[in-house]
C-alpha cells in the first residue's frame, strides 16, 4: 500500500522535531526508562544516536518525491547504534527496547504537532504509517550493526579494557564506574576493586578478572581477590585490599613494585602486597640502608664467599624469628653450625644480632644485612 505524503504543514512539523533539542532528550529518556539495561550508558551517549538518527530521517520524511524505498536510505547512524551497544555489551534485547520506546515516544509527538498544526487526519495517518515503515526498517539496521560488530567485537573490547585500565592504574583522566561496567570489568558490592600485578604474563589468570599488559606486567582489577590456585606455578602475583578506583594508581605502584621485588628473590605464587610492605618501605630510602650497612657490617668483605655466608645465615635466623632448629632447617644444616657462623659474625663486625631490645634493632639488623647481600650480589 503506497504512502500518500501529507501536507506542507506536515513538513514543517517533522522538520521543527528534527531541529528541536527538547524531542531528542525526551526519546532519549523514553529509551532509557524504557529499557533500564541503557542506564549505564551515559545520558549524551544515548542522546547522541537520537540526534544522529533525527537528523538522517528528515530527509526521507519530508521530501519523499526524491528518496527511493526506505531500506535504500541512510542508516549509518542507526547502523553505529548497534555497533556501539555491542561493543559495550549492552545485550540485544535491551537495545531493542530503546529503539522501539524512543520510536513510539516520537510517534506521539508527531501526533501531538501534527494536530495542534491543524493537520487532517487523514494525512496524519499517512505520517503514521510512513513512521512505521521507516521504524521497522530503522530496527533492522540495529540490529546488522549490533550483529556485524560481534564479529570485532573481541579486539574491539580488548582496546577499550587496555585504555580503561590505564586510566584507572597510571593517574590519568579517571574513568566512570559504568564505564568499567559496560567493558566488564566488575567491582565488589561497596564499589571497590582488587588491584592485580603478576609477572610473567600468566597463560590464563582467575576466571573473573579483566587483564591487560602494562609495563612488561599483566594487571588488572577484579571484585574480589583470586585464589592461589588461579595464578599458575610458574607466574608471581601481588593483589592489593579492595579499594575505591581513586586509590588504584597508588596500589598499583605498590604492587608493581612487590613483583618486581618478588621476582628479584625467585619467587612465584600469589602474595597480598602488604607481604611486602616492609621491603617496599625500605626500598624508598636507599641511603639509610646503606648507613646502617656501613655501621653494622663494615667489617665484612664483599668478595669474601665466608663472610658472605655468615650475612645469609644470620638473615635466616631473623627471618625465622631468631630460631636456631628452624634456620638450620632452612638452610638445611645442623643448630650448631648456626651458632657457630653467628658467633664468627660477632667476633668480626664486633657487634651482635642480640644487642640492643625491641622490634627496630631487630629491623635496622634486617635492613642491614639485606641491603649488604643485595649489594654484593651485584659486585
Amino acid at each position: 500500500m503506497a504512502v500518500a505524503h501529507g501536507p506542507e504543514a506536515v513538513t514543517r512539523v517533522l522538520r521543527g522535531m528534527a531541529a528541536d533539542a527538547q524531542v531528542c532528550v525526551e526519546l532519549a529518556e523514553a529509551a532509557r526508562s524504557r529499557s533500564p539495561g541503557l542506564g549505564r550508558l551515559t545520558e549524551e551517549a544515548t542522546r547522541s544516536h537520537v540526534t544522529a538518527m533525527l537528523r538522517a530521517a528528515e530527509s526521507w520524511f519530508t521530501a519523499p518525491e526524491r528518496t527511493g524505498p526506505v531500506d535504500e536510505q541512510d542508516f549509518s547512524a542507526a547502523l553505529l547504534l548497534g555497533a556501539d551497544r555491542a561493543v559495550q555489551g549492552v545485550p540485544m534485547t535491551v537495545v531493542l527496547r530503546g529503539v522501539q520506546a524512543a520510536l513510539a515516544r516520537a510517534a506521539e509527538i508527531v501526533v501531538d504537532r501534527c494536530r495542534s498544526a491543524g493537520v487532517s487526519d487523514r494525512a496524519l495517518l499517512s505520517v503514521v504509517l510512513r513512521l512505521q515503515e521507516y521504524g521497522a526498517a530503522m530496527e533492522r539496521q540495529v540490529i546488522h550493526g549490533y550483529r556485524a560488530a560481534e564479529h570485532e567485537a573481541p579486539r574491539a573490547l580488548d582496546s577499550v579494557r587496555t585504555r580503561l585500565l590505564h586510566q584507572a592504574l597510571l593517574g590519568e583522566v579517571p574513568p566512570r564506574q559504568e564505564e568499567l561496567a559496560r567493558a566488564g570489568i566488575r567491582a565488589d558490592a561497596a564499589g571497590r576493586y582488587h588491584c592485580l600485578v603478576a609477572a610473567p604474563f600468566p597463560a590464563a589468570g582467575p576466571p573473573h578478572a579483566v587483564t591487560v599488559a602494562l609495563d612488561g606486567r599483566a594487571v588488572g582489577l577484579l571484585p574480589r581477590r583470586p585464589q592461589a590456585a588461579q595464578v599458575g606455578p610458574q607466574a608471581l602475583a601481588v593483589v592489593a585490599p579492595a579499594a575505591p578506583l581513586a586509590e588504584l594508581p597508588s596500589l598499583y605502584r605498590l604492587c608493581a613494585q612487590a613483583v618486581d621485588q618478588g621476582r628479584g628473590q625467585g619467587l612465584t605464587g600469589l602474595y597480598d602486597v602488604t607481604d611486602f610492605a616492609a621491603r617496599i618501605a625500605l626500598a624508598e630510602q636507599p641511603l639509610l640502608g646503606s648507613l646502617l650497612s656501613r655501621q653494622l657490617l663494615g667489617a665484612l668483605d664483599p668478595a669474601d664467599a665466608f663472610h658472605r655466608q655468615l650475612a645469609r645465615t644470620a638473615l635466616a635466623f631473623l627471618d625465622n624469628g631468631r630460631r636456631l632448629d628452624q634456620t638450620a632447617a632452612a638452610l638445611f644444616t645442623h643448630p650448631n653450625t648456626v651458632r657457630y657462623r653467628l658467633g664468627r659474625l660477632r667476633q668480626i663486625t664486633s657487634s651482635s644480632l642480640a644487642d640492643g631490645d625491641g622490634p627496630l634493632v631487630t629491623l635496622h639488623w634486617w635492613w642491614a644485612l639485606t641491603g649488604w647481600l643485595e649489594s654484593s650480589t651485584r659486585r
